[in-house]
């Protein structure tokens, strides 16, 4: 086998490994491990499962893929993440704030906390900056203060803790199923009934591990309740609100495109037949309008809970970014 670095971009290594006769019909994971001095198999089962080797260009996902004779693989070795985060002067949109917890409201586009890929200028790091020192060690090294997360391209409400009592106290709610959390989404077609729940474990996809989906076998039970506001262009297009009883990764995203409604602008889960009809119904100015949506339609618009200190209820409610309300502006008109 040959191995060589193929090139570095911000910090990422880069390898190719070909695949020689000796080894055809071997496991992926074992031949990369073989070639690639000072890689782990475990270490690149990780990368394999993660989307990071290629071959051609397409993502392969399974380790115990087997390899062909001749067969070039990419492998892209992400830079290493600091243990600890630092703290880093990115703006917080502040909704509330005390000596125990602190409430945002999160713009699409920023990452949670730091991950291969996204080693800084995220929530975390901002936290860290706006609360101090305080912040260190509570809830792990890597996520101090956070309770749970959004998607990158997900906005809206979130807390963070800044005691430890404090993050456990929330944690602990969060587990139970007591949180009231409350999303605006907008989706092709519509729902049917109009309000209603879909219920589905979730899972890994079996052949993308980068995504998630419904499973009939394996997953976690999740539930997510959902009533329609509004319906635009006949039931070309909706917005909804969408309740979580669970909270698994991309609940309401793998959901709802399960469903045949995916969100707007959703890039990992809104390639549909349902997406395809729809769009194929729009006049070519509105398509390049709504092509032009970068990011998927999906509001943390509301968060429920109990003061862990004070033990009142507190709520907060966020209004739709400007994108969305943008969006919403052009689907009115159909």
């Amino acid at each position: 086998m040959q191995s060589r670095d193929v090139t570095q971009k911000d910090n990422d290594t880069q390898r190719r490994v070909t695949v020689d006769a000796a080894r055809a019909g071997a496991r992926l994971d074992q031949v990369l491990a073989e070639a690639l001095d000072g890689m782990s198999r475990s270490r690149l089962k990780q990368l394999i499962e993660g989307g990071h080797v290629r071959r051609a260009g397409e993502v392969i996902g399974s380790p115990a893929a087997k390899v062909a004779a001749g067969e070039a693989y990419e492998v892209t070795i992400p830079a290493p993440v600091d243990a600890a985060p630092v703290g880093q002067a990115i703006p917080l949109d502040i909704l509330y704030e005390d000596d125990e917890l602190i409430v945002i409201d999160k713009p699409a586009g920023l990452v949670v906390h730091p991950a291969p890929g996204n080693s800084d200028r995220t929530l975390v790091n901002a936290l860290i900056a706006h609360c101090g020192d305080s912040l260190a060690g509570i809830g792990g090294e890597k996520r101090p203060g956070i309770v749970h997360r959004l998607d990158k391209e997900t906005s809206g409400v979130m807390v963070a803790a800044k005691t430890a009592a404090t993050h456990a106290n929330l944690v602990a709610q969060f587990s139970a199923r007591s949180v009231d959390r409350a999303y605006h989404a907008i989706v092709w077609g519509m729902p049917e009934p109009g309000a209603g729940e879909i219920e589905g474990a979730i899972g890994r996809h079996p052949k993308n591990r980068k995504k998630m989906a419904v499973r009939e076998n394996g997953g976690k039970y999740a539930l997510t309740r959902y009533k329609t506001l509004s319906v635009y262009g006949g039931g070309l297009a909706s917005f909804i609100e969408c309740r979580l009883a669970t909270g698994r990764t991309h609940q309401i995203r793998v959901h709802l495109s399960h469903r045949g409604h995916p969100l707007l602008g959703d890039p990992k889960y809104g390639r549909t037949s349902a997406r395809r009809e729809a769009v194929s119904r729009l006049d070519p100015d509105t398509k390049a309008r709504l092509g032009a949506f970068s990011r998927q339609a999906l509001h943390a618009h509301r968060l429920g809970f109990t003061h862990p200190k004070t033990c009142q209820h507190i709520d907060f409610t966020t209004t739709l970014p400007s994108s969305m309300g943008e969006l919403k502006k052009i689907l009115e008109a159909l």
